[in-house]
């Protein structure tokens, strides 16, 4: 099975046509599509990463009196000021 193809025409004349040969769209629009998310999923981990380093942690919430007093009491250590 070759790319070409013959046809007589009246004055006995053959005519080869042959398939013209370029990208498949759909493999370009694949490749596209697939080069954006690649590059979207770097570019997340490489900010992420500058985060890491850069930014201070994250301050715990605060923590409310009856909250402490009730751990303390767990952990058997009175608590101050009884």
């Amino acid at each position: 099975m070759s790319d070409e193809f013959e046809f007589a025409d009246k004055g006995n004349k053959i005519i080869y046509q042959t398939e013209a040969k370029g990208f498949n769209p759909g493999l370009i629009v694949l490749l596209v599509v697939g080069g954006l998310l690649l590059t979207f999923l770097v570019g997340n981990y490489v900010l992420y990463l500058y985060a890491q380093k850069t930014l201070p942690p994250r301050k715990k919430k605060p923590i409310s009196k009856k909250k402490m007093k009730k751990e303390r009491l767990k952990q058997g250590v009175s608590a101050p000021g009884e």
